[in-house]
């Protein structure tokens, strides 16, 4: 009888620790106000915000699976050593700055504005998605695109998986995106993980290393990976194959700025100077749209050329 008893309170702290697990396993979201906290395996793991203030919407801050800040805490707060330029590379953004006449980019005062209008979906489990509309109001008041934009939160060994889904199209009027290199989607990195004067150091899809060499050039990913008092760690953005002038140049800056920018086409070609220089300049129509897919990594330890080429094989098999 005593050895059932210790078998069955064996089985029950057993389901308590299963039920406890569950519980705080997968993608669960806190609505605040004018945010939406994404919780990862029961940690923190980015906040979703958009209030009115923001000249669009970002995640921040971003944190590794054990809690390293893989963001720049500026311009959201002043933390002594870190750097203040460029205040409107605000944590992780999707904007550009050259949209018929208005720049997205650079301001960090409205108009003009990515506002957003609604959040149509947030669905936990294990995954999470947030599904979002937004309108790109130009400096005379008039909405030039609607965003509608898919994030999904996707847990991992060692790593959290964001998938982004834009899409952007023109209202009533003909938007055509000039080449520029500000833009199009990126991440602020904290000061440990910039290449410049600290750990940090680009790898892309083509092998090519460093700022020098991975900037203004096309590839299908590119990894900024370093080490923050012993923890490796580092961030991959990946370009879909679906997506817009695939596979992206990159606007990947050794002080901080990690970007994937596929519109600035003719300005990195002459920046590199290739022989052959083409605009793109964009161009939809009313009621046409561009889709933009891009995944981010936020992982830990260190990671091959070989083992990101595979997470990037598996990532362009999905629709």
């Amino acid at each position: 009888m005593k050895r059932l008893f210790i078998f069955i309170s064996i089985i029950l702290v057993l389901a308590g620790i299963l039920a406890s697990c569950s519980k705080s396993s997968g993608v669960k979201f806190v609505v605040g106000d004018k945010k939406i906290d994404v919780m990862v395996n029961g940690k923190f793991f980015t906040s979703f915000l958009y209030n009115q203030e923001l000249t669009k919407p970002v995640l921040f801050p971003v944190m590794s699976p054990s809690g390293l800040t893989m963001t720049r805490n500026y311009p959201f707060k002043k933390v002594e050593g870190e750097s203040q330029d460029h205040p409107h590379h605000a944590g992780v953004f999707f904007t550009y700055d050259k949209v018929n006449k208005d720049g997205f980019w650079n301001n960090t005062t409205t108009p003009p504005q990515i506002k957003l209008t609604k959040v149509a979906h947030v669905i936990e489990g294990q995954k999470g998605t947030i599904t979002a509309t937004m309108d790109w109001d130009g400096v005379s008041g008039k909405t030039l695109l609607q965003e509608d934009r898919t994030m999904v939160f996707i847990p991992g060994i060692d790593q959290t998986t964001i998938d982004f889904t834009m899409k952007l199209t023109a209202k009533d009027t003909t938007v055509v995106f000039h080449d520029t290199k500000e833009g199009m989607f990126a991440i602020r990195v904290a000061p440990w993980l910039k290449e410049k004067g600290h750990s940090g150091k680009y790898l892309s899809s083509n092998g090519d290393e460093t700022e020098k060499n991975v900037w203004g050039r096309r590839a299908k990913w590119v990894r900024l990976q370093g080490n923050d008092n012993g923890k490796v760690a580092g961030i991959i953005i990946m370009n879909h194959p679906e997506s817009t002038n695939y596979p992206t140049y990159w606007h990947a800056r050794g002080y901080g700025l990690f970007a994937a920018n596929p519109l600035g086409q003719s300005v990195f070609q002459k920046s590199r100077n290739e022989k052959e220089v083409k605009e793109y300049n964009l161009t939809l129509q009313p009621g046409q749209s561009a889709l933009f897919k891009f995944r981010m990594i936020v992982y830990e330890g260190n990671l091959t050329k070989d083992q990101t080429d595979q997470e990037f094989a598996q990532y362009a098999a999905t629709k």
